[in-house]
């Protein structure tokens, strides 16, 4: 089935994703995230001790959610991602890349959230990457003029 936009359009901008994990004792855990979707894959920062790589490395299911939502104009997109990620060493080119998609070229960051949040070179640098199993895009944008414009589909059938 076609999907209402290309998700491309979606993955290409600069949003929050929300990732979902399974803690030990099977519970959802969901945490924002920045992303970047390159060579068929959505790659998000983290670290060796950030919880969310801890669950990756522990059981690989995750799901991600990206919306792009303006009010005024009317849009609202959602592109749902699933399947197995895996935690993986740091890119510093790609991190680097992810950082500049979300915060402008290097000499206008914040130097503090550098060295202290984003610390490109350090050894304890983690990206988690989804190769997605599944991929689901709805748009309900125009949900000011009623559900005739709204739709909805998806890759692998399941609508899930």
């Amino acid at each position: 089935m076609p999907h209402p936009f290309d998700p491309q359009e979606v993955l290409s901008q600069p949003l929050m994703a929300f990732l979902a994990t399974l803690d030990d004792t099977g519970a959802p855990r969901t945490a924002p995230v920045w992303f970047s979707w390159e060579g068929g894959a959505l790659w998000m920062l983290s670290d060796e001790a950030a919880s969310s790589a801890r669950r990756v490395a522990s059981d690989p299911r995750v799901s991600v959610e990206i919306v792009d939502y303006d009010n005024e104009d009317g849009l609202l997109r959602h592109l749902g991602l699933r399947g197995s990620a895996t935690v993986e060493p740091m890119d510093a080119a790609l991190f680097r890349r992810l950082l500049t998609r979300y915060l402008g070229t290097p000499e206008t960051w914040n130097p503090w959230f550098v060295e202290t949040v984003a610390q490109i070179d350090a050894p304890s640098g983690r990206l988690i990457r989804l190769v997605p199993e599944s991929l689901f895009t709805n748009d309900v944008s125009y949900f000011r003029t009623g559900p005739v414009l709204a739709t909805h589909a998806v890759l692998d059938g399941t609508g899930s």
